[in-house]
């Protein structure tokens, strides 16, 4: 059934936030896209050469990636189970319109040394425009800087109203795992 999270339209495109980050992370690279649905961003780092770990709780809108040797497919209820991934694997986490905030540890830990996270999810406000409502699912204000800013080098962060695709409220964060400062593509 079609939702906010897992529309029924398989085309939609890469989201504009990953794609104005995508060079940060190197080609090649080993790459989560962590609760996938269709696949958008798993394309993407495909198309870049990565090795890409697509991971989701329902993997079927991912059944046309399984023949490629490049893709590993983890179904799984990540929300009850271990975390699956080991420390320091991926040159980059990609994650959007998901949110479990026991997550953030792992995903900083996961991550290898200059290795690059891109977030984009739902935030409070959010509840007035339309779903996500539960504030389970809904970030606070700062709540991306607070949870990575200790550990990661924050290259940039929004917070605010977007009107397309529809009315939401977002919180998007790209951070990198280095001390030194990054070399940003205009």
């Amino acid at each position: 059934m079609p939702s906010f999270d897992r529309p029924i339209d398989t085309d939609i495109p890469p989201s504009l936030w990953v794609l104005r980050f995508v060079d940060l992370i190197k080609p090649g690279s080993h790459v989560l896209d962590l609760a996938a649905g269709h696949g958008r961003h798993t394309n993407l780092f495909l198309l870049r050469g990565c090795q890409v770990t697509a991971a989701d709780i329902d993997v079927s809108g991912l059944v046309d990636l399984e023949p490629c040797a490049s893709v590993e497919i983890v179904e799984g209820d990540l929300e009850n189970a271990p975390w699956p991934f080991r420390p320091g694997v991926f040159g980059g986490i990609i994650v959007t319109n998901y949110l479990h905030r026991p997550h953030f540890p792992d995903l900083i830990q996961s991550l290898s040394p200059g290795g690059v996270i891109i977030i984009e999810t739902f935030s409070s406000g959010n509840e007035k425009l339309g779903r996500p409502r539960n504030p389970d699912f809904l970030l606070k204000a700062g709540e991306l800087v607070a949870a990575f800013s200790k550990d990661l080098q924050i290259v940039a962060y929004e917070h605010g109203i977007e009107h397309e695709p529809r009315p939401a409220v977002r919180q998007r964060l790209c951070a990198v795992k280095s001390t030194e400062p990054v070399e940003l593509k205009s």
